[in-house]
């Protein structure tokens, strides 16, 4: 199983919804893996805008936004479980060490190997705050997630494409254009999706 495995392995890859998948929270969705292993995979949906700015999500943590291009900034709906919760996806920001592994500068951080960060302490917003803080960030509420084995046979039905990730896609491209991006990384567009709908 490990070997198969690992030439699967989805960190750092885009899920992008195939026109089949109907579910209201993943339809027309592009989801950042941000962990996949043999127990079941993780990651953010980076293309569907909540309600909540990121100016009043501060305001409920009360700590100031003073980052001009942040204020008009959207919090994503990052998936179904906890919704409650807040992720932060940024670019790696690591603190020097002697050791041989990078350590993050903030308490609760996911290192993507290969790829972006994730972090769910509040010490990230506390940086963000004050301006010294990941310069490149997404924020969402909640997160996806997939038990062992259910990923590997959603995208054996045709629910999913997958591709490697490119951040700018995240960073750089407005939300509503992220999946039609995302698919150009295959050199896809959507209506060339339409006939495979259903199609196992």
């Amino acid at each position: 199983m490990s070997a198969d495995f690992a030439s699967t392995q989805l960190s750092h890859h885009f899920l992008i919804a195939m026109p089949g998948l109907e579910d209201p929270v993943f339809a027309k969705s592009v989801v950042y893996l941000c962990e996949h292993s043999e127990r079941g995979a993780m990651g953010l949906i980076i293309n569907k805008p909540g309600d909540l700015s990121l100016k009043h999500l501060f305001e409920k943590v009360e700590l100031p936004l003073t980052r001009q291009d942040l204020l008009q900034s959207n919090v994503l709906q990052g998936g179904p479980v906890q919704t409650e919760r807040g992720f932060v996806l940024h670019e790696p920001m690591l603190e020097a060490s002697s050791d041989e592994k990078n350590n993050s500068i903030y308490a609760s951080t996911l290192s993507v190997p290969g790829g972006l960060a994730m972090t769910t302490s509040k010490d990230v917003l506390e940086a963000m705050a004050n301006g010294s803080g990941p310069q490149r960030v997404l924020v969402t509420l909640g997160y996806a997630s997939w038990g062992e084995g259910q990923l590997e046979s959603e995208i054996g039905e045709n629910s999913w494409l997958t591709v490697a990730a490119d951040p700018a896609v995240i960073f750089d491209t407005p939300i509503e254009q992220r999946y039609d991006k995302a698919l150009s990384l295959l050199g896809l567009q959507a209506w060339m999706l339409s006939s495979q709908v259903g199609h196992a």
